[in-house]
């Protein structure tokens, strides 16, 4: 099947025993691949009411028709799983090559159940898979991982995602490697992945993927990958200074998120940004593979070559925490990297605990700006050493032990990346809204409100941004489910990603089509958070959005509004005032009657 390697691989951990099943073709129509496949299998096969780090929870690796067919940013894959940090559904995207090496294995997903007996990892070779004892490979880091499987295969072009430390001791900030620095990194995806006695994944394999249309899709390669570079954003200041580059512009817009949260602005942001990475620590660029943007950086310090840190990880580690030294900056995010541990969420939780230490609330010594004591509580944090044991846990249950969740800086108990939404109402609202928690990427109102694309909207006003957030979460859900990029979002639109999967796969999906199946998956995905308890009160902010004004700058004296901006984002959906998709709109989804009658 074009686009398709048609096979979806169950592997039972528990006995050691793995089939193979064609992927349905309604579930290709309906749910395109990656993370909507993942989304289906597992509201399919997983009880919300789960321990998520239990053997009953369900792991997922899918990726899409467009991931290995050549077109521009299209080597994306998705980890899928009920998370242990939020309880929700959840979905954690990353780029490299696994993807398409998954795919030219053979295989279209992977689905793991159970709980292997001792420590194994999964080789797909050429439409083979097998399982592997991984006993010596327990407490490597990623890239020692990396290296020994590659030299077990043989193989030093084979892709593995794995996990380090963190995921080996469940921290719910845990995420799975892939290529030593991609990472899927929110939701503590690598916490399950550890919780199963599952080290690794490696991949390889000479499948090709085929096309519909050959024309077509030739066509559209070259006119996708020139309109990338002749964007102003993909084809300038990604290019030339990294996700980075947002440093200096979001400061400048008083919405940097600084010192847990506390100030929007960093007086010394220059200090870390992509300007000054450039001037004095890079080295070269890199990307994922096909991508024309190569929007990674890789960095020399003290002699040591690695990879650079993005611009959530420079906010995380840099202002939120109160520090403006680039080089602990970038130590941090090796430390992330190798030990396999959400960049976002750890430099978030250490801001948190510096607060909390501040303030007088835990015994520990932890103050703004010591950058040496917040890249050794990275590493605490992966070995669960210490302070590091609870830290490991995330900031809510961190904060709350201590007596102070308001002072954890997330949505349903995600960490917020690095945007303030008391500046930008739009963005406020996919935060709250976000089926997998705090989060950027399910909807990146960053693009109109501040960057002007496709249009420049105002960020203070709540005027239509219920219909915007719900058009962005949409659409990019359709994006990751199709082994796309979302970067190839800021030239592109709904109806170009339809001709994109339509070209590759041979069905017929325009604009509208690629929105309303971005609305089916984003529905299901509501729909299990709904069984697993979450309601209305979750769709929120931390109450210092709500109720303290920022203080300096255009955004001076504003807070996020909830009300009555939640009520309209609710109608826009066609949910009920309570957040619930009627059975009405399920239908109309075509998503299943025993799904619109079981909402709670």
């Amino acid at each position: 099947m074009n686009g398709y390697a048609e096979k979806i691989l169950h592997v039972d951990l528990a006995r050691e025993r793995m089939t193979e099943e064609p992927f349905p073709e309604e579930w290709r129509r309906n749910y395109i691949g990656g993370r909507g496949l993942g989304v289906r299998i597992l509201e399919d096969t997983v009880n919300p009411g789960i321990d998520p780090l239990g053997t009953e929870n369900v792991l997922i690796f899918a990726t899409g028709p467009v991931a290995g067919s050549g077109l521009p940013l299209g080597s994306r894959y998705d980890v899928v799983t009920k998370s242990p940090l939020t309880g929700t559904l959840t979905s954690a995207n990353s780029g490299g090559k696994f993807g398409t090496s998954m795919k030219r294995a053979g295989f279209d997903a992977v689905v793991f159940r159970g709980r292997a007996e001792r420590p194994v990892s999964l080789v797909l070779d050429d439409g083979r898979a097998e399982l592997r004892d991984a006993s010596d490979l327990v407490g490597m880091t990623t890239s020692e991982t990396s290296a020994a499987l590659q030299e077990d295969l043989d193989d030093p072009g084979a892709s593995v995602a794995c996990i380090g430390p963190a995921g080996e001791r469940l921290s719910r900030i845990a995420a799975i490697i892939n290529e030593n620095s991609r990472a899927a990194g929110r939701g503590g995806v690598g916490a399950v992945m550890g919780s199963k006695n599952l080290k690794a994944v490696a991949a390889r394999g000479s499948g090709r993927v085929t096309v519909a249309d050959r024309d077509r899709f030739l066509a559209l390669k070259k006119e996708i990958a020139d309109r990338i570079r002749e964007n102003a954003i993909s084809g300038g200041g990604l290019p030339r200074f990294g996700t980075a580059v947002l440093v200096n512009i979001i400061n400048e817009n008083y919405i940097l998120p600084t010192r847990n949260f506390q100030s929007s602005h960093f007086p010394a942001a220059e200090n870390v940004s992509g300007e000054r990475m450039a001037d004095t620590i890079l080295s070269g660029k890199m990307g994922c593979q096909t991508c024309v943007i190569q929007c990674g950086r890789d960095i020399e310090v003290e002699g040591k070559r690695t990879a650079g840190p993005e611009y959530e990880t420079i906010w995380a580690f840099g202002p939120d925490c109160g520090i403006d030294d680039l080089a602990a900056v970038s130590e941090a995010n090796t430390l992330c990297n190798d030990l396999g541990l959400d960049t976002i969420s750890a430099g978030s939780t250490i801001a948190c605990a510096m607060e909390l230490s501040e303030k007088g609330y835990i015994d520990e010594d932890i103050r703004f700006g010591d950058a040496e004591k917040m890249v050794d509580l990275v590493r605490r944090i992966a070995y669960r050493d210490g302070i590091g044991d609870e830290l490991a846990e995330g900031s809510f249950r961190f904060a709350r032990k201590h007596g102070h969740p308001e002072l954890s800086m997330s949505v349903k108990r995600q960490e917020l990346p690095a945007y303030d939404p008391r500046g930008l109402q739009g963005h406020g609202l996919a935060y709250a809204t976000s089926v997998r928690g705090g989060d950027h990427v399910y909807a990146y109102l960053i693009a109109p409100e501040v960057l002007g694309s496709p249009e420049k909207l105002d960020p203070y006003s709540s005027e239509g941004k219920a219909a915007w957030t719900k058009t962005f979460q949409d659409l990019t859900a359709f994006i990751d489910s199709s082994g796309a990029c979302l970067f190839t979002s800021f030239p592109l639109g709904a109806a170009d990603y339809g001709a994109m999967v339509s070209a590759v796969t041979g069905y017929d999906i325009d604009g509208a089509g690629v929105l309303r199946i971005g609305e089916r998956i984003w529905n299901l995905q509501k729909i299990f958070n709904l069984r697993a308890g979450c309601s209305r009160e979750d769709d929120t902010l931390p109450p210092r959005l709500l109720e303290e004004p920022l203080t300096e700058g255009a955004p001076r004296g504003r807070v996020w509004e909830r009300e009555p901006l939640l009520d309209e984002y609710y109608r826009v959906r066609g949910w009920d005032r309570e957040g619930r998709p009627t059975p009405e709109k399920l239908r109309e989804l075509g998503i299943g009657e025993e799904e619109a009658v079981a909402v709670p």
